[in-house]
């Protein structure tokens, strides 16, 4: 049925308006014939409108003017003014209807076009060959195959379908709708086929699932005389693209390069080159051409970004900028992905600014990078209200902004963006889906990862390979492996993602076993593992502290190839460092032949520290930036932990500025490995003021604190704080207990303790594990209560380990119980036969009772086993160095002056009352030597060496990688008095502050 078009503008008001354009010479009229020639001449809009006014005036009506008007008024994709000129005209003529059809189609109006070819059969009138070439062109825009194969029958019922331009332009429909089949019959009935007809079917065979045939054609059209045009190679160029031939792509070029062809093909193969993996002759080629045009350095740059060359993209902005280039939609896009990869968001606003000079920064295709571009940036706010100031946002820019809200860590947005789009009745494909998914995922949102796997399922999108894939990951990120491998195993097809979904979901959530099981599948089947898989794998033998097996993974990786990969290599080193081969991972950080990246630096400064080598794990860090690498939070989390261990308060400090100089401050985990620093660098009230004034404290941030009261035995604040984070609602974990009850033992708060400890499991129904029964027996054991300790340890539904029973062991010491601590003691040898401190201890008890026999027996089982006790040392931060002492130290150049101060320390400290402990020796030796031993314990040696070279009044901090022994904890209190100095030791097991003869630990350690 033929629908009549209301009339969109009135000649009437066309005709008002003439009055208002310029007038035109009366004598220009006068002659109708200088119509045409005029309508012929129009470039612009508003001189049409000013003739088509004067025609309407001066009421002359000729056919070939009216078709002229249509023809240009569709030019200008004016078909309301087209339709109008041709509504007014009585009976048009077949040729006006086609003009109208032909006017339609330029404008992309392909459902329009079709509806006036039925209009026109409708009204009687036969179509031609220009008619159905038209409506061809209509069906193959409006991607109806159904109308396609209709006309195609109309065309074949007229005797038609051997003309070369209706042969031709359904070998286009057929091919540009993948009917390949239908196409190729047309094509071999064609009596002539000229290029056109040739290059319809190269294009549909470039696209098809064997673009090898387009290669074929390419070669049989030159063998019947047909020359390839641009076209030609233009259409061929996605093919071989496809193939990834790159001595395919040599053949090609020496074929241009033979002849003249226009810079439209040097642009294609740049584009050829780059998405075949040869940037490098694509940039050779760009160099070459003598007719750069703004399309050429769109293409380049698109090329760089294509194979993650984001710095050469950048480069060609900037000359781009330098040389007056325009930038088009292409270049800005390749920009904006450049610096959003880059994180550069000053150049991503440069680049903003010139798409704005250009004008392209509206167009939907440059506004999707650009919000992407700030939301990687760190710029969500920006992003989100580019991205709602958007005109016609469409199901891709909904999804890339998703996707990037994800990517950069902000889940919560992506999710509400995700609901609005609901909202708004857009019906989220594959690509949305799998951008949502991971958010699930990244907030352990099961039952929403639930509802999308259902819709993927009623919406036919769960048989797809990356939605399926999607699904195994999302379900393994939630700890969900039931989910994951039923998936995985009802998928028709997996590729080595899928795998490597399951496998790093293993070995992420510290399930190595089945991750290694899920490899050794993986290697039975057909597909090859890739660098991603190694990332997975790698761990899990970390995991294992396997170390021959992460040796021949290791292995396996060189012979595939992968070891050249920066993640593989990171992994490698992190796996070597916690399976305690540290040359291992330092060859591998050193080679020369490995580009090291922020990561790299990150994992080596965790090695070091994993592995006792702080001072080395600093230096790595100073390092790094000498070498323009910048620092980022997971940086200062692995090197603040270095700080820490030394006592290392001034780099602590320098770490501090830096870390707000970064911006990095308002990071949780950053805080909290700054409130554990500066605690164990015995500067509590800084981890309080920063404890305080955090904006997003979580149960780490609280657990911190706790710990820090707790090592400086601050029980009573701790207790406080444990309650005040009972009412702040914040989830108390294990970990909070565990920092609690060692408050409560340093402190001696026994009743205190054992209410927090039965509130564990019937408040909180958090199940004690072996640390928790630990400190209850520390705690017990500390306070005398040696009965109730035995009682304790037997009803303990887990067998105890040797945290327990050295707990024990310690207690014993602190109140010369020998005959508990060789009940402890037998235990601990069964348990750790190679740690030499349990004998040491008791030997220690064996001393302090005067049973130097038992002693000596203790001490020598322990050299007949081969072992030895670790030696006392201590160290002191003094001028941005550490100084170390070991136990009878005498290297040290100022021993001397040490020694003469000492003997005066001596002096003034005998007559206020001190008195040499001597069971603190353990060698059954003489008196007199005996005291020589104490007088040569590190911590004496570092703090006389603090106060000749320190100002008078300022405070030593010492720190020992021993227990203090009590002798050396009586002197530190004489000197702090004699002195008047504070002075902070921090042994192996908490803080001492000596301050005018008194420890804040009131001798309870």
């Amino acid at each position: 049925m033929c629908i009549k078009h209301q009339l969109r503008r009135s000649f009437t008001s066309i005709a008002t308006a003439a009055s208002e354009f310029p007038s035109l010479s009366s004598s220009t009229y006068t002659n109708y014939l200088h119509y045409p020639r005029l309508l012929s001449s129009c470039k612009h809009l508003n001189p049409l409108l000013q003739i088509h006014a004067q025609i309407i005036v001066s009421g002359f009506k000729h056919h070939h003017s009216i078709t002229h008007l249509i023809n240009l008024y569709s030019l200008f994709h004016k078909c309301d003014l087209a339709r109008s000129v041709f509504d007014s005209t009585p009976n048009p003529s077949r040729i006006l209807w086609n003009s109208m059809i032909r006017a339609y189609t330029r404008s992309k109006q392909y459902n329009e076009a079709l509806e006036m070819y039925y209009c026109m059969v409708e009204k009687g009138l036969e179509p031609d060959k220009y008619t159905f070439t038209f409506v061809l062109k209509a069906c193959t825009g409006a991607l109806n195959l159904q109308e396609g194969v209709w006309v195609h029958g109309e065309i074949d019922r007229r005797g038609l379908e051997c003309d070369v331009f209706i042969g031709a332009g359904l070998v286009d429909m057929y091919s540009k709708m993948g009917d390949l089949k239908r196409a190729r019959e047309v094509f071999d009935k064609m009596p002539k086929r000229d290029v056109v007809a040739w290059n319809a079917m190269i294009a549909g065979l470039s696209q098809s699932e064997d673009p090898c045939e387009a290669v074929d054609f390419f070669r049989s059209m030159q063998l019947f005389g047909v020359e390839p045009s641009s076209v030609s190679l233009l259409n061929l160029f996605p093919g071989i693209c496809k193939l990834s031939n790159i001595e395919l792509c040599r053949s090609i070029h020496g074929y241009v390069f033979r002849r003249d062809f226009s810079s439209a093909v040097s642009n294609g193969l740049i584009d050829l080159y780059s998405k075949c993996g040869d940037v490098d002759v694509a940039r050779k080629v760009f160099d070459q051409m003598v007719d750069q045009d703004d399309v050429s350095w769109g293409t380049m740059m698109a090329g760089y970004a294509h194979n993650g060359y984001f710095v050469e993209v950048l480069e060609l902005f900037d000359k781009m900028k330098l040389g007056h280039v325009r930038i088009n939609k292409v270049s800005a896009v390749s920009a904006f992905l450049a610096a959003a990869e880059m994180r550069d968001l000053e150049k991503g606003k440069e680049i903003h600014d010139c798409a704005i000079q250009q004008r392209v920064d509206s167009d939907i295709l440059v506004a999707t990078p650009l919000m992407v571009m700030y939301a990687k940036c760190g710029e969500t706010e920006k992003a989100k209200q580019l991205f709602l100031g958007l005109q016609g946002r469409d199901l891709v820019a909904w999804s890339a902004i998703i996707a990037a809200l994800v990517q950069t860590g902000y889940p919560e947005e992506a999710l509400s963006l995700f609901q609005e789009m609901q909202n708004q009745k857009m019906k989220p494909n594959r690509v949305t889906l799998m951008s949502i998914l991971p958010a699930c995922a990244d907030l352990s949102l099961l039952k929403l990862g639930k509802s999308i796997h259902c819709f993927t399922v009623k919406a036919d999108m769960d048989s797809d390979l990356s939605t399926g894939t999607a699904l195994v990951s999302m379900y393994a990120k939630c700890g969900f492996f039931t989910a994951a491998l039923t998936t995985f195993n009802r998928m028709s097809s997996r590729d080595i993602v899928t795998w490597n979904s399951l496998i790093n979901g293993y070995a992420q959530i510290g399930d190595p076993y089945n991750a290694i099981d899920m490899f050794y599948k993986l290697r039975l089947s057909a597909i090859n593992p890739d660098a991603g898989t190694m990332v997975g794998v790698v761990p899990a033998c970390a995991l294992l502290n396997d170390l021959d097996q992460g040796t021949c993974v290791h292995g396996l990786i060189v012979k595939l190839g992968f070891e050249s990969d920066c993640h593989v290599k990171n992994a490698l080193i992190d796996m070597y460092a916690k399976c305690g081969s540290l040359p291992s991972a330092e060859f591998l950080f050193n080679k020369t032949d490995f580009t090291n990246d922020e990561v790299s630096w990150n994992v080596i400064i965790a090695a070091y520290m994993q592995n006792g080598h702080a001072k080395e794990a600093i230096s790595s860090f100073h390092q790094m930036r000498l070498e323009n690498f910048h620092p980022n939070s997971v940086t200062f989390v692995s090197v603040l932990p270095a700080a820490a261990y030394l006592a290392a308060f001034r780099e602590g400090m320098a770490f501090h500025a830096c870390i707000i100089q970064m911006g990095f401050l308002s990071n949780t985990l950053v805080g909290n490995s700054l409130i554990d620093m500066y605690a164990k660098c015995g500067q509590l009230d800084y981890s309080e003021k920063l404890f305080n004034e955090m904006d997003h404290k979580d149960t780490v941030s609280w657990n911190a604190m706790l710990s820090g009261y707790a090592v400086h035995g601050h029980g009573d604040r701790a207790i406080a704080l444990f309650s005040l984070m009972q009412e702040s609602q914040v989830q108390i974990d294990s970990v909070s207990f565990v920092s609690v009850l060692s408050a409560c033992r340093h402190a001696g708060l026994v009743e205190e303790g054992r209410k927090i400890f039965h509130s564990m499991s019937d408040e909180y129904h958090i199940k004690p594990d072996l640390e928790h029964y630990a400190c209850m027996v520390d705690l017990l054991g500390r306070a005398g209560l040696f009965d109730e300790t035995l009682g304790f340890i037997k009803v303990m539904p887990v067998e105890p380990d040797a945290g327990v029973w050295g707990a024990l062991l310690g207690s014993c010491r602190m109140h010369s119980n020998v005959k508990l601590g060789e009940v402890a003691l037998d235990h601990l040898v069964k348990l750790e036969p190679r740690n030499p401190a349990h004998f040491v201890v008791l030997s220690s008890i064996y001393a302090q009772s005067g049973r130097w026999a038992d002693a000596g027996k203790a001490r020598s089982k322990m050299n007949d086993l081969g072992l030895k006790k670790t030696p006392g040392c201590s160290w002191v931060e003094l001028k941005n160095k550490v100084h170390a002492f070991r136990v009878g130290d005498k290297s040290h150049p100022q021993l001397e002056s040490m020694h003469f101060l000492w003997n005066t320390l001596l002096e003034k400290m005998e007559k206020i009352g001190y008195v040499p402990d001597r069971s603190c020796v353990l060698q059954n030796v003489e008196e007199e030597d005996k005291e020589l031993f104490l007088y040569s314990h590190s911590e004496r040696l570092a703090i006389t060496f603090a106060l000749l070279n320190t100002q008078p009044g300022s405070t030593i901090q010492i720190v020992k990688n021993l227990r203090v022994c009590a002798d050396c904890h009586t002197t530190t209190k004489f000197i702090s008095k004699i002195t008047s100095r504070r002075i902070i030791v921090r042994d192996a097991t908490r803080f001492h502050h000596f301050e005018d003869g008194v420890c804040s630990c009131n001798d309870y350690w």
